[in-house]
């Protein structure tokens, strides 16, 4: 790892406890495609021996056997269904892409809020955007570009954010 993404986790592992007091328990990695979020977010589950969850694998296959109309309705429960599954407190989330899918009508940052009420999360977060700083609340999280279906901006949303470049 690099000594920024050993700088990063080293922030990463300071903000656990205070995220774990916070209304949402949610923290996001957040970073342009190959910044390093899934090494960094796996180096920190080894460390701290935290699950590690691929959302898109573990949501898919659940999301197989409904039809296009169940799908919506039943996508967060199913994702809290993953989670609970989980014996620790703390769960890493990556490849979160399928949140996204206009098809499943989902606010993915809204849906992650509400699953961070019962256990802490720590989500990757795919974002061209560099509006952060450290760590903290910000000012502008994104998802995608503009004008692409899945693009999301929020407007200084409740939640901790670890920027990478």
């Amino acid at each position: 790892m690099s000594k920024l993404s050993l700088a990063k986790l080293a922030d990463l592992e300071q903000l656990l406890p205070d995220i774990a007091h916070q209304y949402y328990r949610l923290a996001l990695v957040a970073g342009p495609t190959g910044s390093g979020k899934t090494p960094l977010l796996k180096e920190l589950c080894r460390r701290q021996d935290i699950p590690y969850l691929n959302v898109n694998l573990a949501l898919s296959q659940r999301l197989l056997d409904l039809t296009s109309k169940e799908r919506p309705l039943r996508v967060r429960r199913l994702l809290d269904d993953v989670i609970g599954e989980q014996a620790r407190d703390v769960i890493v989330l990556d490849n979160i892409e399928l949140l996204f899918d206009p098809a499943l009508h989902q606010d993915p940052l809204v849906c992650l809020q509400a699953l961070s009420r019962n256990k802490t999360l720590i989500v990757a977060w795919s974002t061209s955007l560099p509006t952060w700083g450290m760590a903290g609340v910000g000012a502008v999280l994104t998802y995608a570009e503009p004008g692409h279906p899945e693009y999301r901006r929020y407007e200084r949303p409740e939640v901790i954010v670890i920027a990478l470049p």
